[in-house]
């Protein structure tokens, strides 16, 4: 799929964020000159054909009282990875929980799932709830502790 003039001006308009009014892609229309029809219907196709992946809030967990924050890592037998990992990533104190190649020597985990809590002892209750869900299929495990907020954004398309 190639993005046109139109699809370049909605996503650029929308990539700092959607308006909150209770009609965003009305507004995102009044923006960029065309209907809130036609913003919605753009942004429909480019979600099927995968030039966007999702629309979600970006909340700041520290505002909601979430002041602790650790990506847990583990060292997860490779055959259960998959199954063990969506029991870990439906998790409602997990936010974030994929898959990604060990860097073997030095870096054996394989899972990841983000931990948020009001301070670390509850982290670390939630992270000993993971343990017990992957039980004998885990070797090693750590949990890396946030130590500042960092600016999330997606990419960034210019205004040409």
């Amino acid at each position: 799929m190639t993005i046109d003039a139109i699809d370049r001006r909605i996503l650029t308009a929308t990539q700092a964020g959607l308006p909150l009014t209770a009609r965003p892609f009305a507004v995102v229309g009044d923006w960029i000159g065309v209907e809130e029809a036609e913003v919605i219907a753009r942004i429909e196709r480019m979600m099927a054909v995968g030039v966007i992946r999702r629309i979600g809030a970006a909340t700041n967990h520290y505002a909601l009282g979430m002041l602790a924050n650790g990506m847990s890592v583990w060292d997860v037998d490779d055959a259960r990875a998959d199954a063990l990992g969506e029991k870990v990533g439906a998790l409602e104190f997990v936010t974030h929980c994929y898959l990604r190649p060990r860097a073997l020597p030095d870096w054996p985990y394989n899972l990841f799932a983000m931990i948020h809590g009001p301070d670390r002892a509850s982290v670390e209750a939630r992270r000993a709830e993971i343990a017990a869900i992957l039980g004998d299929a885990c070797g090693e495990n750590d949990i890396l502790y946030s130590t500042r907020i960092l600016k999330k954004t997606g990419m960034r398309l210019s205004k040409e």
